[in-house]
Formats: C-alpha cells, sequence, structure tokens
C-alpha cells in the first residue's frame, strides 16, 4: 500500500476505510489538504479507526463525514460515497429525524437516539435493522468545538423480540375472541365459584377435579407469588370496578404478567387476559379469561436487556477511555478458532507486524514478546478467566521494537455459549507504565520515611538512654551528697565521744602514775557515759538504715503509751499540756516496744521542742484501713493498720524541710542541740517494722506525725513473758565456750570475762578454726560467735553447722548489727541468744548466763 507523508499518523494501519481515506482527494471539501488538517482531527482519526465499535467521525463547518470499518455495514449501500461527503447530504432520507440531535452536539452536549429503523443490505440481501446512536462534541486545537463523534450498537434483537411480544399480543386477543386457549377459567362472581380446565388447575397448583367443578377464587390466588399477589388482586379489583363505569373496548378488562410458585418451589411467568360481564345494573357477575405459560419469553428477554446494559456500558466506556487517550490497543480473540485480532497499535506495542494482527494471530505468537518473567503469570491468569467467563485483568511486560519493556494492564471479558463454552475473548490494552513508575516512587518514598521513623526512634532511644545516664548521675550525686553528709555528722558526733573516752583514760592513766586513784571514779564515769552515747549513736544509724536488732513481739499499744505518760510529762515540762486518745478495740501490734518507746518519746521531744512558748500535744491512736486508691498511701501494702500520731501546736514545717525531714543528721535546731537523726531513727524503725510514716504540717498550723503500724492477728503478750526462766548460780561449772570472732580486742574481753566466771574457753578467730573446734572431740557447751566472719562461712552458717555436729548445742550470736543471715523472719531459732555491739559486761555475763541456764547477778570478777 502507497501512504502519503500527509498520512503518516495512519501508518501501518490497514483496512479498507484507511485505503478510502488515503484515496479521497480532500482537496474537493473545505478542509482542504490532510497536510492542513490540526492536530486534533489526526488524533480522532487515529482513535476512531483502532476502535472496534461502529463509528463516526463529523468534522468542519460542513460536516465532513468519516468513520471506521465497523461503521461499514451500517451505511451499506452509501458506504462507496459516504467518505468525505456532507453529513447533511450522506442521510438526507432521515435528515429531518436526526437534524435536532446533530444540533444537541455541536451545542456541547451529548445526545442519544435509540432504535433507529435502518434499512441495510448486509451478506447481499436488503434487511431492516435497529440501532442506538450517541452523539458526543469533538474540539480542535484550540479547544473550540470543530465536530461530533457518535458511537452506536446495534438493538436489532430486542427491537424484534419486542415486535414479537405484541404479535403475540394480538395473537391473544385473537384467542380470546375465537375461544382458544391455554388455561382458560370462568367466575361466577355472584356465588365465587372458579372452573377451569385441568392445564389451568395444574399451573395454579389446585385440585384439577375440584377446579372443574367450581372452587373460591381465593385458593387460585394462593399459587400467586408472595410478591405478586396484592398486585394482581388489585388488578382484578380494577377492572371489576371499571366494568360498569363506561363504554369501550378497555372498560372491564384484565390484563396482568405474574409469577405462579409451583408445588416444587419453581417460578413460573404467565400471562392472563381475562374480562368482565355485567348484569343490566353494570355489575359484574362473571369473569372469563385466559392465562399463557411465557417463562420462556420473560427468560429470553431478561438476557436481551442484560446483555444490551453491558453493551450500553462498555461503548460508553470505550468512548471515555478513546477520548481520554487511556485505551494504546483493542484485540478479539476468537477461542474456538483460536483466531487472535489485534489494531495497530496493539501490534505496535507487542513488537508485532500490524499486517498480521489484522488478519489473524494464534495466542502463542502474541505472548512471545511478554517477558520471560511474566509469561508463567499471564498464561495462569488467562486460562484461569476462560475457565471461569467475565472480567479479565492482568499486568505483564512487553518488549517493544526498541528492546525495552514497558508495562502494560490487560482488560477483557470472556464470553460463554449457553453450554458453557469459551467463544470470544475480546478486551483492551492500558499503557500503566507511568502508574508503576508512581507506585514505585510512592514505595521508595515510603521505604525512606519508614528509615527515617527507625533513626528518629533511635534517636528518641538514645536521647533518653542520655537523659537516664544524667538522673543517675544526678541519682548518684544526691547518693554522694547525703553521704557526705552522713559521714561529716558521724565524725562530727564521734569525735566528740572519742574525745570524751580517749581524755577520761589519759587522765586515768596520769593519775595512775602520780599515785593519785581519789579521782579514778569521775573519769571511768566520764569514759562510759561517752560509750553509752555512741552506742545510742550508732543504734540510731542502724534504725535510720533498717539494720537494727529489733525483738519484735505482739504488743498492746495502747497500754504502751498508757505506760509512757509520766515519764513523757516529766520529759516536755510543765509548760506543754499532754492528752491522749486512744477506742478500746485498738488492734494488736508485732512491734519492738522498747524501740517503739523510744520512738515516741523522740516524737514527743521534737514536738515540745517546736513549742518554745509552750502548747498542747496530743497522742491518738486509731485502727485504719489502707490503699492504694488514696495517693497519701501509695508506697504502702493494702491493709490494716494502726496509727499512733503525735500532733503539736507549734510553728510547723514548710514544704521544703517536710521534704528533708527524714534525712539523716538534717535539723533545724542550733549547733549543738540536736543530732538530726530522730526523725530519720523513726522512719527507719517503721519501714523494719513493716509500717511508714507520714507529716502532715504548715507554717503557724502544728505538726502531726503518723506512724502506721501493720495490724497482728493474735492477743498482745504480757509483762511476764519476759521473764528468762533462768537459776540463781553466778559462776560456771567448768563448761567449755567456744569463742569466735576476728577481732581480736572483742574476743579477749569476751574470753577474760568468761575466764572469770569460771568457763574454760576455745578461741577462734574465723569461721575455718571455729568449724575445726566443733569437728574435734573436745566437750563443748555453747558457742559464742561473731556474724561477721571470714573463712567462707558467717556466723549463722556456723551456727547451723554446729548444731548438725552437735544437736543440743546453744548459741549466742554478737554482732555490730542484725544482718540477714542471722534471723529467720524476725526471729532467733529456739536455743540462740543475740547480743548486740557495743555491750557491757553485764549485757554479756546476762546473755551467756541465759544461754548456759545459770542465774542472772551482776558480774563481779574472780580474785588472782
Amino acid at each position: 500500500m502507497v501512504h502519503s507523508s500527509a498520512f503518516a499518523f495512519l501508518n501501518g494501519v490497514t483496512g479498507q476505510v484507511v485505503d478510502e481515506i488515503v484515496a479521497f482527494d480532500w482537496t474537493q471539501t473545505s478542509l482542504g489538504g490532510p497536510e492542513t488538517w490540526p492536530t486534533a482531527l489526526r488524533c480522532q482519526l487515529a482513535t476512531m479507526i483502532a476502535c472496534p465499535v461502529p463509528m463516526y467521525l463529523v468534522w468542519g463547518p460542513d460536516l465532513i463525514s468519516f468513520y471506521n470499518d465497523a461503521y461499514r455495514p451500517i451505511l451499506g449501500y452509501r458506504a462507496a460515497t459516504a467518505m468525505g461527503m456532507p453529513f447533511p447530504i450522506l442521510w438526507s432520507s432521515i435528515w429531518d429525524d436526526i437534524a435536532p440531535l446533530v444540533d444537541k452536539a455541536l451545542s456541547g452536549k451529548v445526545a442519544q437516539m435509540t432504535d433507529m429503523r435502518l434499512d441495510l443490505a448486509r451478506e447481499g440481501r436488503p434487511e431492516e435493522s435497529f440501532w442506538t446512536f450517541s452523539y458526543s462534541p469533538v474540539f480542535d486545537d484550540r479547544g473550540a468545538i470543530a465536530g461530533m463523534v457518535c458511537v452506536t450498537g446495534e438493538t436489532t434483537a430486542r427491537v424484534l423480540a419486542e415486535r414479537r411480544q405484541r404479535e403475540a399480543d394480538e395473537r391473544l386477543n385473537l384467542a380470546l375472541n375465537s375461544g382458544a386457549h391455554v388455561g382458560m377459567w370462568d367466575w361466577d362472581v355472584v356465588n365465587d365459584s372458579v372452573r377451569s380446565d385441568r392445564r389451568f388447575a395444574a399451573m395454579y397448583g389446585v385440585d384439577p377435579v375440584a377446579a372443574e367443578t367450581g372452587m373460591p377464587i381465593a385458593q387460585f390466588f394462593q399459587g400467586i407469588h408472595p410478591e405478586d399477589r396484592e398486585r394482581v388482586e388489585r388488578e382484578v379489583a380494577e377492572a371489576m370496578a371499571g366494568a360498569g363505569a363506561g363504554e369501550g373496548d378497555a372498560v372491564g378488562r384484565f390484563v396482568s404478567e405474574y409469577r405462579l410458585v409451583q408445588s416444587d418451589g419453581a417460578i413460573h411467568w404467565v400471562s392472563a387476559r381475562g374480562r368482565c360481564i355485567t348484569d343490566e345494573s353494570g355489575r359484574c357477575v362473571r369473569f372469563p379469561g385466559v392465562s399463557f405459560d411465557i417463562t420462556d419469553r420473560v427468560c429470553i428477554e431478561q438476557k436481551l436487556r442484560a446483555t444490551e446494559a453491558r453493551a450500553r456500558l462498555n461503548a460508553e466506556r470505550v468512548q471515555l477511555a478513546l477520548e481520554a487517550g487511556a485505551i494504546i490497543g483493542t484485540w478479539f480473540w476468537d477461542l474456538p478458532s483460536d483466531r487472535f485480532t489485534v489494531d495497530e497499535p496493539f501490534a505496535r506495542n507487542f513488537g508485532l507486524d500490524p499486517a498480521l494482527g489484522h488478519e489473524g494471530l494464534s495466542l502463542a505468537q502474541v505472548v512471545e514478546t511478554v517477558h520471560p518473567d511474566d509469561r508463567a503469570g499471564l498464561a495462569e491468569a488467562i486460562d484461569e478467566a476462560i475457565a471461569r467467563g467475565g472480567a479479565y485483568a492482568h499486568q505483564y511486560r512487553v518488549k517493544r521494537h526498541d528492546g525495552r519493556y514497558h508495562w502494560l494492564e490487560a482488560n477483557g471479558r470472556v464470553d460463554h455459549a449457553p453450554d458453557g463454552t469459551p467463544l470470544h475473548f475480546p478486551g483492551v490494552l492500558i499503557d500503566v507504565g507511568v502508574r508503576r513508575a508512581l507506585e514505585a516512587e510512592r514505595d521508595t518514598a515510603i521505604a525512606e520515611l519508614r528509615a527515617l521513623t527507625d533513626q528518629l526512634e533511635q534517636r528518641v532511644a538514645d536521647r533518653t538512654a542520655e537523659l537516664m545516664r544524667a538522673e543517675e548521675a544526678l541519682r548518684q550525686s544526691q547518693k554522694m551528697e547525703a553521704v557526705g553528709q552522713l559521714t561529716g555528722g558521724l565524725a562530727h558526733d564521734f569525735n566528740n565521744l572519742l574525745a570524751g573516752i580517749s581524755g577520761s583514760l589519759e587522765l586515768m592513766a596520769l593519775r595512775l602514775a602520780q599515785g593519785r586513784v581519789n579521782d579514778l571514779d569521775r573519769y571511768m564515769d566520764a569514759a562510759q557515759g561517752a560509750t553509752r552515747r555512741a552506742a545510742a549513736l550508732t543504734h540510731r544509724l542502724l534504725a535510720f538504715s533498717r539494720r537494727q536488732t529489733l525483738a519484735p513481739r505482739p504488743t498492746d499499744i495502747g497500754a504502751l503509751v498508757a505506760g509512757m505518760t509520766d515519764l513523757i510529762r516529766r520529759t516536755v515540762g510543765p509548760g506543754i499540756a499532754l492528752e491522749t486518745q486512744g477506742a478500746d478495740d485498738l488492734w494488736t501490734v508485732l512491734v519492738d516496744a522498747p524501740q517503739l518507746e523510744n520512738a515516741l518519746l523522740n516524737l514527743c521531744i521534737n514536738a515540745r521542742d517546736a513549742m518554745p512558748d509552750g502548747g498542747r500535744i496530743t497522742i491518738e491512736m486509731v485502727n485504719r484501713h489502707l490503699d492504694k486508691g488514696n495517693a497519701r498511701f501509695a508506697d504502702i501494702p493494702d491493709g490494716e493498720y494502726l496509727a499512733l500520731c503525735v500532733t503539736d501546736t507549734g510553728t510547723g514545717m514548710t514544704p521544703d524541710v517536710m521534704e528533708k525531714a527524714f534525712d539523716p543528721f538534717f535539723t533545724t535546731k542550733p549547733l549543738g542541740q540536736g543530732t538530726g537523726l530522730g526523725l530519720s531513727m523513726i522512719y527507719g524503725f517503721a519501714q523494719q517494722s513493716g509500717g511508714q510514716v507520714r507529716i502532715r504540717s504548715a507554717p503557724g498550723e502544728g505538726t502531726t506525725v503518723f506512724l502506721y503500724l501493720p495490724r497482728h492477728d493474735g492477743p498482745a503478750e504480757s509483762d511476764g513473758n519476759d521473764a528468762t526462766g533462768v537459776t540463781a548460780s553466778a559462776s560456771g561449772a567448768g563448761e567449755t565456750v567456744l569463742v569466735v570472732d576476728d577481732e581480736a580486742t572483742v574476743r579477749m574481753m569476751i574470753t577474760d570475762v568468761l575466764r572469770d566466771m569460771g568457763y574454760r574457753v576455745i578461741e577462734a578467730a574465723d569461721s575455718v578454726e571455729g568449724l575445726a573446734a566443733l569437728r574435734s572431740d573436745e566437750r563443748i557447751d555453747l558457742l559464742v560467735t561473731d556474724v561477721g566472719l571470714p573463712g567462707g562461712m558467717n556466723g549463722r552458717q556456723l551456727a547451723d553447722a554446729a548444731r548438725e555436729l552437735r544437736h543440743e548445742l546453744n548459741v549466742m550470736f554478737v554482732t555490730g548489727y542484725a544482718e540477714n543471715a542471722v534471723l529467720n523472719s524476725g526471729h532467733l531459732s529456739p536455743g540462740m541468744q543475740l547480743l548486740t555491739k557495743p555491750f557491757t559486761v553485764d549485757a554479756l555475763v546476762m546473755g551467756v548466763q541465759a544461754a548456759m541456764g545459770a542465774g542472772a547477778r551482776r558480774y563481779e570478777p574472780h580474785g588472782p
């Protein structure tokens, strides 16, 4: 084929219409030569020619006609001269009918005509056909309306079906007039008795024998589908009401179509025709008629309607896609013959020869240029669509002539015959390269965003770790500050005490050297007083650190407070009023009573010091149920507590002072008037006893200290339970005591006292020596051991090993503080005693006597 350069946009396109466009002398028209045609006209022609749907294009002021191959059958004998002819002349025979539609399209609107009759000569013989036309405006390069494009579809099948229905209705009327019927009824309205033939009875599901003699109309209505029954009853009533309203063929007529439900559940459609016969007064007295089974006709119509709807929808979609340039190729695959025909754009995108695409290819030829990685998926998608029928969509890559792969999306539909045989597989191609590129950019952006998020999370984690390190450093600094404050206070107090002890000892040595012994008692009393104050200081430190030695027992707090009232009054002085309050049903608590007395006395002394001008101290005891619902008790386990409250009317505390009240050595008193360990000791004692302390205070409103102690289930112990029950003997009778202590000075003192008491003593400096002595054949009546020992075992472990070797051996522990290894849930095992350092000689003697079962009296050393 020879092509002019003016038709370069049609290069490679085959078909009779293309030949006609090339051969036509366009200089005879108002369009001029093809080289002057605008780009919009060229694009519209290319799209129209490639489309498999019948289309034609009208362009320019003279409405010059163009069309595609699919439209040629509509032209019929006009096809020979239609190309380039003005549209009004081409269709002059029907111009009066279509001129309004053309005017509407040229004004910028969409116009449609349905079921237009055209007499065509297809396959060499004339025949009538019916078509639907949709006219849309088209625009030139400047955006102005330059013509119109028409997409058409054939509706011959539907129009002929409707015609056949009308003919059937006419034949029905003839049948009514002639007496012919399919199923006949005659309703005696006055007596409500319907007589029918057997076929009519079978259609409505009633007894044929009874129907021949007569049955109520309601029994026939039972066979009508529930969704149609009310309508049919209304139509019957309307026909009966109109029978006496006037004259005319339609008066009293009943015409209706509805569904019948068969006994097996099947649905049948019937067309019923009848009329009313009236008496002289115009009242309907008889209602004869016939019913036809129209199930097959209704089914055919419903297929036809669905097909036409899909055709219209597909035509609209194709039109929109063509106008938008979304479709880049079309195909039609005849499945029984495996003949695959494609248009020129399809062939170009698949790298195929357009001539072969027009003549027909096999599927294998078409998929040769599909990317190897995509062929298996494509074959699977095609097989699946052919097997099930219906819509098909799949994306894959195809190689073009330039050797590059590009992404396409194929959209089509597989049509099956009534028996399920696959027949046709038409479809279109869509270029999705840009979409895929955008999706790739989106995925990249998401990945980058995710990476950025991960980096941000890591930065947050690093920053959080840095803050935690800073907080830890701050806490460590605060700890060091507290330790510095603690050690500074300890150094100050212990230096004072050591000065008193050291000075007294030096003066005693000096007086002995001078032979002056009269003043020795005074210096000895001073040294012992300083020692007792040092012991009290360490006791408070142990209470603060919750390491003090406690001997808890069930205690009646009311009795304890009553027993201390006189002492507290004497201590606080006559300027302070003292009041106690408590119910009769106060709970028992498990507590070290002497330590609680010491804590209560300290609280009252603090209250006195806060009231230099006098005031009132109130000691209150109440039972309390505490839970975490109250923020004040968030760090106290839920349960039942006895609250011992000490309230004063003094100067009160500021928030800053309250925050530091429990810190060791913190005091608001002048230098030398307080150690700052009172409240810290009470705090540690409460914690060690399983309770807690709270303060409520405000400047000028006084202070209340709440000491919460957990409830004990059981009665309080009486004072008589404290008796040791030892005998009155003051000295030993040659019993053997094993003393284990790594401090030589303490071991020497204990050994000298025991020997003065008449006991035989074995010494050991660590747990190894002590265990060796226990494993020997030596008689040992008592083990006196320090808790903190070198040698791999502590004192409690050594005692347990001793009990394994010597089951009845008594033990006395000597310790500077109560390590967890000594006590078992706050109690010593039977046969064990505990002596805390520093201790007096009398305390040592009484402890040994209690451990040995001897009576207790003041220590008097044996003479030389």
